[in-house]
């Protein structure tokens, strides 16, 4: 039996609850760091009295970041291995997520901003195909779907920092307690293991043989002492134009549509949700009260989408969560009360991050394993170009006459645009061995 044959027989067990929480956590950290700038630049443009142009580039900037990092990490994942990407790029937005508590002026702002962008767009998409690499396929959806959970518990710890640090100690101690996930990389170090596919791929196959060797003693099944190896995919050399050839062209199309749609949606509701309820005459504690209420919808969301995602497959639940998220939007642009406000935005929230679990598990499936981080990296990367676009967008569309409104009609129309696209490019993968992926 070949190393990764071995490796999806293990049952499912302490090994890989373990890895699903030790990367979980990593992923909650880069969404807690996410959420921290929507809730502090509520309070911050109002204390360096900041325009809507300015307000807008301090978001947009951190994409910009999102979009190169994801780029280089994935290419780099593959070449230098998953977990050391994962620890470095975690460092990176921990440390320059605590410089921004030292900027001086908006510029060093934003060169902070765009430095942490790099780490956080750089460690999602190397998590991710990760975690893929080790769970077995007829539960890697619901794996994947509980993985991307963290980053609910990420922004609900984002929502925390906000209400009880930035009323009191003010903003500059909220970026400050973002920097303390840098010490989470020596976890990491420790605890996650490098993935087998690329170990083989590296032509590192003892190391390979080693490593399943202890997961197999770690979940009671035969040790087996012969090495076996089958290529896991034909090529070591990456290249864009790969994603580009043959069959690929139509997955990276689509993934390319779906994650600009997405990215553009969620960032530029969530983010700017503090400061549009703010604008609609909320005051910033009331604000921050409601968006954790919405935060706090996003976890059965998760559950919902990890059950559904293996009864009802990936692209049907994908596309379902992605149109009802547009409904909801439609509805949360039209409220007039706080209860409607409160119950579309939950509902928003819900099915929102459903299907961001589901996308991060349909995404590597797409892909071989010598351009699955690759891949999974540029699709990233197109979808931070829509977070670049978002901020700019809705800072302009905010000072028309029934701005709220509008703003909300037209992620409506993005985010069905996304379903559609779902519907007729999407292949069903659920079920499928990575490893024969070609």
């Amino acid at each position: 039996m070949d190393l990764v044959s071995r490796v999806q027989r293990l049952p499912i067990g302490k090994f890989h609850y373990t890895l699903l929480w030790v990367i979980g956590l990593g992923w909650m950290f880069d969404a807690m760091d996410t959420g921290l700038i929507s809730f502090i630049l509520a309070k911050m443009s109002e204390d360096w009295a900041m325009s809507p142009t300015e307000k807008g580039w301090v978001v947009s900037i951190g994409f910009v970041g999102m979009a190169i990092g994801a780029v280089f990490s994935g290419g780099l994942a593959d070449k230098w291995g998953r977990k050391t990407v994962f620890a470095i790029t975690l460092v990176i937005y921990s440390i320059a997520t605590a410089a921004c508590a030292f900027a001086p002026n908006l510029t060093w702002l934003l060169v902070f901003r765009f430095i942490v962008g790099l780490g956080l767009g750089g460690q999602l998409p190397v998590a991710v195909t990760l975690v893929s690499e080790y769970i077995p396929s007829h539960v890697r959806g619901r794996f994947i779907v509980l993985l991307e959970s963290f980053w609910g518990l990420g922004w609900l710890c984002a929502a925390l920092i906000a209400y009880f640090v930035i009323p009191k100690f003010d903003w500059h101690v909220a970026f400050l307690v973002g920097g303390l996930p840098a010490l989470y990389a020596i976890v990491i170090w420790k605890k996650v293991p490098e993935s087998i596919p690329y170990l083989i791929n590296r032509g590192r196959i003892e190391e390979a043989h080693a490593l399943v060797q202890g997961f197999e003693r770690q979940c009671g099944v035969e040790v087996i002492e012969t090495i076996e190896v089958k290529p896991v995919s034909e090529k070591q050399n990456v290249s864009f134009t790969q994603l580009w050839s043959g069959t690929f062209a139509r997955r990276t199309l689509m993934l390319w549509l779906i994650w600009f749609g997405i990215v553009y949606s969620y960032y530029g509701i969530f983010t700017w949700l503090p400061s549009l309820l703010v604008k609609e005459g909320y005051t910033i504690v009331q604000s921050f009260e409601y968006v954790l209420v919405m935060i706090l919808a996003q976890l059965p969301g998760y559950v919902a989408a990890a059950w559904l995602v293996e009864k009802l497959g990936r692209k049907a639940t994908l596309a379902g969560f992605i149109g009802m998220c547009a409904v909801s939007a439609y509805f949360f642009g039209q409220s007039n009360s706080v209860e409607q406000i409160v119950l579309w935005g939950c509902l928003m929230s819900f099915f929102n991050l459903g299907a961001w679990g589901v996308l991060y598990t349909y995404t590597p499936e797409q892909y071989p394993t010598n351009i699955r981080a690759f891949g999974s990296g540029w699709a990233s990367a197109i979808g931070r170009m829509g977070g670049i676009v978002a901020p700019l967008v809705v800072t302009h569309m905010m000072v028309m006459n029934n701005g709220f409104s509008y703003v909300f009609m037209m992620f409506t129309a993005v985010l069905l645009a996304v379903a559609c696209v779902i519907l007729v490019l999407g292949e069903e993968t659920k079920g499928k061995s990575l490893d024969s992926i070609h």
